[in-house]
């Protein structure tokens, strides 16, 4: 496995982005380790043990994830009292949209009311939100937007095998968006750390044949450790920010395992990890709009907190970075 490669900051942009204004839309319908485990043949403890997965969030028949994303999009626009119109681009992280075309992102724009807006679809798995969020930011950097509205929405239960017990109690379906403003100065969002490694796809993979998600999950584990550590040192290092001065680590949440072992390897607070995949289950996209909407809930995400963003997905696909939130732009 290769190591992180250099990273070289990028120029100073002119003017900085701020993150803010996250909020959440869930399916009503929730799903407890019970009726998986019985059909897998195990108790419903293997599956805590395993993942720290109590629970999850499935969509029903006629729901669509365009609407879950609008849902979610709209309860932050009425959070920052921005009117939709006044959106410049919308993007979607996702791997689960309804069809293969259209793409999600102009539905969801066209839901809003967002008329003005440009609508893109941002694929990176796991790590989808935080490349929306480096792409969203530099568009505000270098003046081509001021309203960026940031979502990531998955149904990955459509796509999830009731008899793979490697994968059938880890998914969730949710969505989670936040939004991207200018700032009162460079620097709220830090430089964004990304890296992608597409050495060994067959570790975590979804053929169009078979539609369902295929994981060889001790590799994947592995590898998810070594590059969320790599990760949070680079991007924190490009942010000229030490661990120490990081108030919330908000990882994505694939499984609470690889959680724990990341901040033991860092030798984290375990009180400054967000750990809220117990009663969501790895969201993929959405996993982390929806942990800082749980962060802000438990009033550890406040204004002006520093906070270390980090993904890890399929690809594979990876990226970190340092945000100061902020309630107000």
């Amino acid at each position: 496995m290769e190591t992180l490669r250099t990273f070289k900051p990028p120029r100073r942009a002119a003017r900085g982005a701020a993150l803010s204004h996250v909020a959440v839309a869930l399916p009503e319908t929730r799903v407890a380790n019970e009726p998986i485990a019985a059909r897998l043949g195990v108790d419903p403890s293997w599956i805590v043990s395993r993942t720290g997965i109590e629970e999850r969030r499935a969509v029903q028949a006629g729901d669509t994830l365009a609407d879950l994303a609008a849902r979610a999009g709209q309860a932050t626009l009425d959070s920052a009292q921005i009117s939709a119109e006044d959106v410049d681009l919308i993007l979607l992280a996702t791997t689960s949209s309804d069809e293969l075309l259209p793409n999600a992102a102009p539905l969801v724009a066209h839901a809003l009311g967002a008329t003005g807006a440009g609508a893109i679809d941002v694929g990176a798995a796991c790590t989808g939100f935080l490349s929306g969020l480096s792409l969203g930011a530099a568009q505000i950097e270098a003046g081509r937007a001021e309203t960026v509205l940031l979502i990531g929405a998955e149904v990955l239960t459509r796509f999830t095998d009731p008899d793979d017990r490697r994968t059938a109690a880890l998914f969730g379906d949710g969505a989670g968006a936040a939004l991207l403003t200018p700032a009162a100065a460079p620097g709220a969002i830090g430089p964004v750390v990304l890296g992608a490694d597409g050495a060994e796809p067959g570790l975590l993979w979804m053929s169009r044949e078979r539609a369902v998600i295929e994981m060889q999950g001790q590799e994947v584990f592995r590898h998810a450790v070594v590059r969320l550590v790599e990760t949070t040192l680079a991007a924190c290092d490009a942010a000229g920010v030490a661990l120490e001065d990081i108030d919330l680590f908000v990882y994505h949440q694939a499984n609470a395992r690889i959680l724990k072992t990341v901040g033991q390897r860092l030798e984290l607070d375990p009180a400054s990890v967000v750990d809220c995949i117990g009663l969501h289950g790895n969201t993929s996209a959405a996993s982390i709009p929806i942990a800082l909407d749980a962060a802000t809930r438990d009033n550890r995400l406040h204004d002006g907190a520093k906070v270390l963003v980090a993904a890890f997905g399929a690809g594979f696909t990876w990226g970190g970075v340092v945000v100061d939130w902020r309630a107000q732009a």
